[in-house]
């Protein structure tokens, strides 16, 4: 299993949000790529980042932040939000980015999400968040009319081979991942599955390994010195 430790992006800081809400923020840092090298020394290969501002509204205002991370780190990078064009997907995966996450595009724009994966198949995965058993769009504020398991089924039939499965519930909330979704997901599904929301303790990540998943992340738990990254690490070797 693939460790992704977190930076959330906001203005150019690394931040955290409770449960997706932008009025509950917290700022870690405003040298997100120090925050990188951090994770690099503990011993993690790859990076999960997402420009919070950019789900927001589909532009790319912390780009250079993402760049300067992957050339500051070398670390495998994965950038998601906000990424609702074949312009940006292109301007990050051109510019060294090693994976771009889909989320609103793929429920909203079928046709973006076909060519894109035309163009650059396994570098293109989707974002699944699942708030109240549907999918969540646009920087999880909006529910969509779009059920999580039919959605993981369409995307199955495109051909999509990764998808970051979220619980908005779960995130940064510290009370444990949901085990049984992800058991279920990777039950059903013939698709690489990265657990997303509420990995807050080895045990969490020592279950998920159990369970032969492709990828976790770790966001909240990291910040506030919940979860030992290098020991977490050490688990999913």
């Amino acid at each position: 299993m693939i460790l992704f430790p977190a930076i959330d992006l906001f203005s150019k800081k690394a931040v955290r949000l409770y449960k997706g809400d932008y009025e509950q923020m917290t700022v870690y840092s405003e040298h997100p790529e120090e925050i990188a090298l951090d994770f690099k020394a503990c011993g993690a290969t790859s990076i999960h980042l997402v420009d919070l501002e950019g789900a927001k509204d589909g532009t790319t205002p912390n780009l250079d932040v993402i760049l300067k991370i992957k050339e500051v780190s070398g670390l495998f990078c994965e950038v998601g939000g906000g990424i609702r064009s074949m312009d940006v997907i292109d301007k990050y995966l051109t510019n060294g980015i090693d994976r771009v996450i889909l989320g609103t595009a793929a429920i909203n724009d079928p046709e973006l999400l076909n060519n894109a994966l035309a163009k650059y198949g396994d570098k293109i995965a989707v974002g699944v968040d699942i708030k109240d058993g549907m999918v969540a769009i646009k920087g999880w504020k909006e529910k969509s009319s779009v059920d999580a398991y039919t959605f993981m089924e369409n995307l199955e039939k495109l051909g999509v081979c990764m998808v970051i499965a979220t619980d908005i519930s779960k995130d940064g909330a510290m009370k444990g991942t949901n085990l049984e979704l992800y058991r279920d997901l990777s039950k059903k599904y013939k698709i690489n599955i990265t657990a997303s929301g509420g990995v807050s303790s080895l045990d969490d990540v020592k279950a998920l390994k159990a369970m032969d998943i492709y990828g976790a992340i770790i966001g909240k738990a990291y910040y506030i010195k919940a979860l030992d990254l290098k020991e977490a690490v050490k688990v999913c070797i």
